[in-house]
């Protein structure tokens, strides 16, 4: 069987919030998953883990796993015991083509709750940062990444599709603005709680809101104090978010990783409070919508509101998939020519042993690179045919086109 790039997919398009948490991996928790696959799987050469809050994605590199292999083991890794789980909320494909085709189409946010969500390119460059880390690119993956960023870059050049925001931070701070009509909304006592890219987002985005009475809490203090001096904020006590002790605050935002019903508890009052639960796993229990001053959003509700730029993105929706398919056909030809570049490689190696034997060098001496590098240029032309001649004719070939530079 051949190297082949696949995949396995949960997202919000075949699954709730809550399925999708279940298998949600978080930053601090990627190595050991990253491990724990690797050493399962072990001829594995690359590997992307793609988390967002709408997704989680498995990219790999094999010749011999299939991605139900994949999806049955993170099933068990991650499924509670006894549980569950239908095996419809996975998307896989074990055909590179295939493979390729949904990672553009993801990474040009035609794949996002919201079309043309920008983030999910941040996105997955760091997680093509951890493959490089840890050494997990592979040559199959390595390219079609290539392929992304190039895509990438041209949609933002050559559409519209990129223009206007609506991210999930940006529409996040548009629900405030709309629940709360009136002129003092600027300085509704605020908590972003968290710190991660959501609420850098947050932050970004608020230059256009201008929300003036904002704290941040989070578990690092040192993260939260950093954050409050770059956006002119006071912080908030993290174990007073612990206590649920939330003062007078009338929006809250959350958006922690890996801190499943942080806040369970808000008082009852006259008070309207606003709760937006930006995270996966959840952090704020939906038993608090029984509350009569309680108004809740979710990333699934979010993503349902205020589809500002839509119809632009979806005029431009057309020139973004023209893009992809050519990114894919330039990556299929690049697919094609593989085994040309492998017999090549061999050829290279081959001339190289030749021009070494000539020169009865046991060092690398730069004329032997020179000649080497001139027959492969000579032998470029006959590309076409070379994997039919046999091998006592390629090694004819090779000697007598050294020979002209002994």
């Amino acid at each position: 069987m051949s190297q082949s790039l696949r995949y396995i997919s949960i997202s919000h398009k075949t699954a709730s919030v809550k399925q999708r948490e279940v298998f949600h991996i978080p930053m601090e928790k990627k190595s050991d998953y990253a491990q724990f696959i690797c050493n399962a799987f072990p001829d594995i050469v690359g590997l992307l883990l793609l988390t967002t809050c709408n997704r989680t994605e498995i990219y790999f590199e094999t010749k011999t796993h299939s991605a139900k292999s994949i999806r049955d083991f993170l099933i068990n890794l991650k499924a509670p015991k006894n549980s569950s789980v239908d095996e419809k909320l996975f998307e896989f494909s074990d055909t590179t083509e295939a493979t390729v085709k949904h990672l553009l189409e993801v990474s040009s946010g035609l794949e996002s709750s919201v079309l043309g969500d920008s983030e999910i390119i941040h996105q997955i460059k760091k997680s093509y940062q951890f493959s490089m880390t840890h050494k997990l690119q592979g040559s199959l993956l390595e390219r079609a990444l290539q392929s992304v960023f190039k895509s990438h870059k041209r949609i933002s050049n050559e559409t519209n599709f990129r223009d206007g925001t609506t991210s999930v931070a940006y529409k996040s701070l548009k629900v405030i603005q709309n629940n709360f009509k009136n002129a003092t909304s600027t300085s509704k006592k605020m908590l972003f709680i968290g710190a991660g890219d959501i609420v850098k987002q947050l932050f970004k985005y608020n230059s256009k809101f201008n929300y003036s009475n904002i704290y941040i809490s989070n578990r690092s203090e040192e993260k939260a104090i950093f954050l409050a001096q770059n956006n002119k904020c006071k912080t908030f006590p993290w174990k007073n978010v612990l206590a649920n002790s939330f003062d007078d605050f009338e929006v809250i935002i959350s958006a922690v990783s890996n801190c499943s019903n942080l806040i369970h508890n808000l008082p009852v009052s006259n008070l309207k409070v606003l709760l937006l639960d930006l995270a996966v796993p959840c952090n704020i229990n939906k038993s608090l919508t029984r509350q009569n001053n309680v108004i809740f959003h979710d990333l699934d509700s979010i993503s349902k509101e205020l589809e500002e730029n839509k119809e632009m993105r979806i005029a431009s929706k057309s020139d973004v998939i023209n893009i992809i398919l050519e990114e894919l056909a330039s990556y299929n030809e690049w697919l094609k020519e593989a085994p040309l570049r492998a017999l090549l490689a061999k050829l290279k190696i081959s001339i190289k042993n030749v021009v070494t034997n000539h020169y009865q060098s046991k060092t690398e001496d730069p004329q032997i690179k020179l000649v080497t590098n001139q027959v492969m240029k000579k032998l470029i032309y006959q590309t076409k045919t070379l994997a039919l001649i046999p091998e006592n004719e390629l090694n004819k070939i090779i000697s007598k086109e050294a020979s002209f530079f002994y």
